[in-house]
């Protein structure tokens, strides 16, 4: 069944961020644009290549008013310790969700049950708490950070620009689309 436009569902979780053990429940994330970032597990070896593309790109998704939240199986004690050892992992300002019985992971469909880990899956959430792009890779495909902004600016543009929608490849300023009878067999 397709998890789009589908709310989240209601969890709560302990994160690590800035230093600190925070709480973090489906109720973050609403009122703003959020990225939940699903990763197998810490101290691995694809995983901290994309979380150090997103910590390098962080200041972007902040600018368009969005949120990251990296999930894994792991624990918040896990993620401190990965974030103090790590030079990768230490550039991580977002938070660290920790998901050790894998609710959140099963909320979202991506827990892996006979080994406890998380698919690499990735979920653009808008202000209303609904899931508006999904992305599952397998576990040696790392994802693009870059990739990602652009296809929040699209989720955005979209959202904010109703009977408009963006072709492959659209990016932010290009020209848009908008269905119409006259389209349909001229594109």
């Amino acid at each position: 069944m397709s998890q789009i436009n589908t709310e989240v569902k209601p969890f709560k979780a302990t994160a690590f961020q800035a230093g600190k053990f925070v709480d973090v429940s489906d109720a973050d994330l609403r009122g703003k644009w959020s990225v939940v970032f699903f990763y197998p597990a810490d101290f691995t070896f694809v995983c901290p290549t994309e979380l150090e593309d997103l910590a390098n790109n962080y200041a972007e998704f902040k600018k368009l008013g969005v949120e990251i939240y990296s999930v894994s199986t792991d624990t918040h004690f896990c993620h401190k310790a990965w974030h103090d050892t790590s030079p990768a992992i230490g550039k991580i300002e977002y938070p660290m969700v920790a998901d050790p019985t894998g609710t959140i992971s099963r909320n979202f469909d991506v827990l892996i049950e006979d080994v406890g880990l998380a698919d690499r899956g990735t979920f653009v959430i808008d202000p209303d708490g609904k899931i508006q792009i999904v992305e599952i890779t397998a576990g040696g495909i790392g994802r693009d950070a870059t990739e990602l902004l652009r296809k929040v600016k699209a989720a955005q543009y979209v959202a904010s620009h109703p009977g408009e929608v963006c072709p492959a490849k659209w990016q932010e300023g290009a020209e848009t689309l908008a269905p119409s009878l006259d389209l349909v067999g001229k594109i």
